[in-house]
Order: structure tokens, then sequence, then C-alpha cells
């Protein structure tokens, strides 16, 4: 028999299936084991499978799409306003049949092998760096109270620990203290350039990934970042999704006659967010140094708004024209003919 919908409520070992018919009628909703997914999913007619787009999603959304399936990932937001009941994996499994029919739902895409491995090193990075930072704060904090402080930034910090381990004025105990802290600091700076080379080595390699490193504000990181996630934007319809998918419109509240626009939203990928807008602050920074039209249009911008206002207005625009750009894979170019997109 073939279902209309095949929907699988994921988990470590026990897994929640449920088929539905054309009516959206349950036609069977079982358990099965982790062993035993794969096999029931092979007996199964060519159908569209939805899960939610959770922990290890990905993975299960390739081995059942090698099967003949139509797998689709549904963020996990979107379902939990339809289960009905208490909170359990039958519930949870019909539940999610039902949100995959709405109409305007938007789907997550099944990421590649190669992308995940991208992701993975993003997200290896931003625990080392915050390790880093924490590893910098501490050696300061432990070595004022022995007298020993030196200027904000990196050099300073490898001098001043380097000048504690030569100085014979300090006990053996804080000297071995010290060259243990730096020990640990290098190891984690070599760790960060080894994945740095491995990011830039990626894009570099891409097409798209040079595209998107001639846009200004989009470095190695942001490159790498936006790939592993949206690849080339086909999983959007214009700009303005892309946009609004990132978190990067302003929030409404209307009600009647009255109509609020608040702060953005902070919809979508909280990372990727970050560092557009990381890379947009990069780019008002140096903007009255260039002379290219978004930059010129950030100058104009920050005569009358706040910096931090102006980045987020820079990656909002940055969004859309990174979307475009993607999906004509042509490079940015500075140049009276240069892709305009409006505020």
């Amino acid at each position: 028999m073939k279902y209309k919908t095949i929907t699988i409520d994921l988990a470590k070992n026990v897994f929640q299936a449920c088929g539905v018919n054309e009516y959206i009628k349950p036609q069977f909703n079982k358990k099965l084991k982790r062993n035993e997914l794969i096999d029931f999913m092979g007996q199964q007619l060519p159908t569209t499978v939805v899960m939610e787009a959770c922990y290890s999603s990905h993975y299960w959304g390739r081995e059942i799409a090698k099967l003949g399936h139509d797998v689709k990932l549904i963020p996990a937001q979107h379902v939990t306003p339809f289960v009905r009941g208490n909170k359990n994996d039958h519930n949870d499994a019909f539940a999610i049949a039902e949100a995959s029919q709405r109409a305007h739902i938007r789907f997550v895409s099944v990421k590649s092998e190669h992308q995940q491995e991208i992701s993975c090193l993003h997200r290896i990075r931003e625990r080392l760096v915050k390790n880093k930072t924490a590893m910098s704060n501490q050696a300061r904090g432990l070595l004022s109270e022995f007298g020993v402080v030196f200027p904000c930034g990196h050099k300073a910090l490898l001098n001043g620990l380097t000048g504690v381990i030569d100085n014979p004025r300090y006990s053996h105990r804080l000297q071995n203290m010290v060259i243990g802290m730096l020990s640990e600091y290098e190891m984690t700076l070599k760790r960060l350039k080894g994945i740095e080379k491995q990011l830039n080595e990626f894009v570099e390699q891409n097409e798209s990934g040079k595209i998107l490193r001639s846009i200004p504000g989009i470095g190695v990181i942001n490159a790498s970042a936006l790939l592993a996630s949206i690849d080339k934007g086909q999983a959007f319809n214009n700009p303005k999704e892309f946009a609004v998918w990132l978190g990067l419109t302003p929030k409404q509240h209307a009600s009647g006659n009255m109509n609020k626009m608040g702060g953005i939203t902070k919809r979508g990928d909280r990372y990727l967010r970050k560092q557009l807008i990381h890379g947009a602050r990069a780019l008002v920074s140096r903007a009255a140094k260039s002379t290219d039209p978004l930059s010129v249009w950030a100058t104009k911008l920050r005569a009358t708004k706040p910096f931090n206002v102006v980045a987020v207005a820079v990656a909002h625009r940055l969004a859309r024209l990174i979307w475009i750009l993607l999906t004509r894979q042509e490079r940015y170019r500075v140049a009276p003919t240069s892709i305009e997109v409006s505020a």
C-alpha cells in the first residue's frame, strides 16, 4: 500500500513512524527500533517522508532518500501547535503529518555529508573561540593577584605570559602555572588556524565561495558558513524570504488599524545571523574609505542612525545581495551596473 505521507519522530534508539492517506487519516502509527527503520522504509513504496529538523535528521534524510523517497525536514517549532492531547511519540508523529500539509510551511533542505562537515568545523571553531576568550580572561584575572597586569590584545597576552616565565622574581609554582596556561592557549590557537585553513580551502575550491568572497563584508568564515547552510539559496524563492529566514526583518505587531514595527525578529539560524552582522560591522567601519555603492549607502545612513542600527540594516541588505548573486552565479562588481537592492 502506498501512503501519501510517512512521518518519523526521531530519537536515539526508538522511533515513531506514522503513515497517512490522502485525507490525512492515520493508517499506521507504530514504534520502530533503530535497526528496523531502514528495513521498514525499504519495504514502503516511494512517497513523501517528513521528519523534524533535529538531532540526526540530516543523516536519516540521506539514508531514506537513497531508498527512493522524497525526504522533507520541517522545523520543530512549526510542529508544536499541532500536537493534540498529551506529549508523546504517538501524537508527535501525527502532528508532523498535519503540520507538513500546511500550504506555507518552509521545509529545511537535507544537507550533504560535505556540508555537515563544514558545519561541524564551524561549531568546533565557535567553541574554541569561546575557550580562547575564557583562557585569556582567566589568565589576566589570576595574574592580577600577583601584580601582573598587561594591555588588552592577543600579542600583549602572549608577551605578558612569557614575561612571567622568564622573570626570576616569580616563584617556580607560578611560573609552572603560567607555562601550562601558555601551552593551552597556543594549542587552541593552533587548532583554530587549522580549522580556518580547511574553511579557506573549501571556499577557494567552490565557485559559489568565490562569489561570496567578492561581496564586501563577507570573508572566509561567513562564506563557508553560508555555503554549508544554504548552498546556492535554492530553498528560497526570493531575497526577501532569505532575509526573513535569517531573522533580519522587523518584528510586526498589528491589530485592526494599529501597526507597530519593532526590532528584528531574530528567527532562523542564530550563528549565521551573528556572523553576517559581524561582517556588516566591519563593512560599516571602513565604509567612509570606500566608493562602492554599498559602502556609500552605509555612509549616508551612518550620518543619521546609530552604528548598530546601520550594521543590522547593512546585514539585511547583504543577505538580499547574497541570494541574488548565488542564484545568478555572478560575482559582485564595483561599478554603476552593480546589483542594487532596495533597503
